[in-house]
């Protein structure tokens, strides 16, 4: 198969060029031209020139091995949960870890409570659950965020005041072609953020869990999903909490007071459920979201003198 895609050389400006895809040695499946509005809660955004689902780790070292000799530049996505792909797309490799979603129990010699591995892939809800069935917890806030064990640990997902990575040991990369771990002490990260090396691809997350009853675990499970059915459920696409609450404010608040519940740009609305939360009306373009997250930012600024941040990732070309 040949596809066309952008080279993007150190030094040099980004080339269009044709690349032949015989050579790749590659287990997982992998399509040209792929509309990334099918990979993203969004349901916006314009094709990637490759789109790649490794079936392994180490179909993803091989891949990205490929990818790296010919200067392509790559993109790791997970659920697209927290993700805005501009229309034009994405030049290049878009590389999806639904694949790589093993979960494991491992071996605590000495220390209170279990250990518990998940890969990129594995979705937050399974991986609260499988705790659960081991008599772990500790982590049921993120049963309710959608998405994958990867996206969370981008973010550093959390509710309540607890994030993920307070409760990781271990952080598991490829970097520079190389699988590598690091223990948490090595990782600096914070609110909704964790700061990685440029090219890095998180590949799994090391737990260290208590011993709950998993009755209490079932009780904290149920009242996260009833909390955000009850305020989360927007009825339409979305990308979660689109911005990231200011120090001692909540976004939601700064919207609502800013008079911007419900007020919509093309097909992109700011929800009437959940002001925090733009959602696809159906027919929105990423333009859409982008001017209305833009007209958000605007009045907020104006009315209560803060600046929001996005807290999804906006990547692509117009």
């Amino acid at each position: 198969m040949w596809v066309r895609s952008i080279f993007s050389l150190p030094g040099s400006d980004a080339k269009e060029a044709l690349l032949d895809l015989s050579d790749l040695t590659f287990r997982g499946n992998i399509v040209a031209q792929e509309p990334l509005s099918r990979h993203t809660s969004l349901k916006v955004g314009g094709p990637a020139d490759l789109f790649a689902v490794p079936a392994d780790a180490d179909d993803l070292l091989k891949l990205v091995s490929w990818l790296d000799e010919r200067g392509i530049h790559r993109v790791v996505i997970g659920g697209g949960y927290n993700l805005l792909v501009r229309d034009g797309g994405l030049r290049g490799a878009v590389i999806s870890l639904e694949r790589l979603n093993r979960i494991e129990s491992l071996d605590s010699p000495g220390a209170a409570g279990g250990m518990v591995r998940a890969e990129a892939g594995a979705e937050n809800l399974a991986v609260v659950r499988f705790a659960q069935e081991r008599g772990f917890g500790g982590i049921g806030f993120i049963a309710g965020i959608p998405g994958t064990i990867g996206g969370a640990v981008r973010m550093n997902a959390g509710a309540y005041g607890e994030g993920l990575l307070e409760r990781a040991v271990e952080l598991t990369l490829v970097r520079t072609g190389e699988v590598v771990r690091y223990p948490m002490g090595e990782i600096d990260f914070g609110y909704r953020r964790i700061r990685l090396l440029p090219g890095d691809i998180i590949l799994a997350l090391t737990l260290h869990l208590e011993e709950r009853d998993p009755e209490a675990t079932e009780a904290e499970i149920r009242k996260d999903l009833e909390l955000r059915r009850t305020k989360h459920a927007v009825g339409h696409p979305s990308a979660g909490s689109f911005f990231k609450n200011p120090p001692g404010q909540a976004a939601w608040r700064l919207i609502d007071q800013a008079g911007l519940r419900g007020v919509q740009i093309g097909g992109a609305q700011v929800s009437e459920v959940h002001s925090n939360f733009l959602i696809n009306r159906g027919g929105a373009t990423a333009r859409d979201f982008l001017k209305l997250a833009a007209l958000v930012k605007e009045r907020v600024r104006a009315v209560a003198g803060v600046e929001l941040e996005e807290e999804v990732r906006i990547l692509g070309e117009e």
